[in-house]
């Protein structure tokens, strides 16, 4: 396993290997080129028995609780990651699909917290949850102009996210 310095996505990737699931960890020290233009680096390219050929860009959130709704599943991301992610699709072609992995660190064992736990890593307890790329850039909203960052509303990420848990190869 690759030495990463973001716990998210060193979590994720200790997901993909407790669940057998292939992947590769793409690195992350810069921009790809393509064209005229530079695209952000996705964080892995995933084999999934259940999903198929993924490209995943992990979006690493803390979830605060129930008691704070203001924290209760961020779900938000860059234009920059969506428009990326748009493109990374585009050149693997057709048999790959863009997927947004939400990464929730889950408060600690006194605090309660209605999403179940996925992977306990470094002391740390995490879930995870996808959103389809397309599906997101379809019924995102505008968060902030300045930091060009976009969310989904509620009802939305609910209809739409989906627990990772089935993701891996089955032994």
């Amino acid at each position: 396993m690759a030495i990463r310095s973001n716990h998210y996505d060193a979590a994720f990737e200790a997901f993909l290997r407790n669940g057998r699931t292939p992947y590769v960890a793409v690195n992350e020290a810069r921009r790809a080129l393509w064209g005229d233009s530079s695209l952000k680096s996705l964080d892995f390219v995933v084999y999934s028995p259940t999903l198929g050929n993924l490209l995943i860009d992990v979006k690493g959130r803390l979830d605060a609780g129930p008691g704070c709704a203001a924290r209760r599943w961020e779900n938000w991301a860059t234009t920059d990651d969506l428009e990326c992610l748009q493109q990374w699709q585009q050149i693997f072609g057709t048999t790959f699909r863009a997927l947004l992995v939400f990464a929730y660190q889950l408060p600690t064992p006194a605090v309660p917290t209605s999403l179940p736990e996925m992977l306990r890593f470094r002391d740390r307890s995490y879930a995870f949850y996808g959103v389809w790329a397309d599906d997101y850039r379809r019924a995102m909203k505008l968060r902030s102009p300045k930091w060009e960052t976009v969310w989904l509303p509620s009802a939305p990420y609910r209809e739409l996210r989906f627990s990772l848990d089935h993701l891996g190869v089955a032994t």
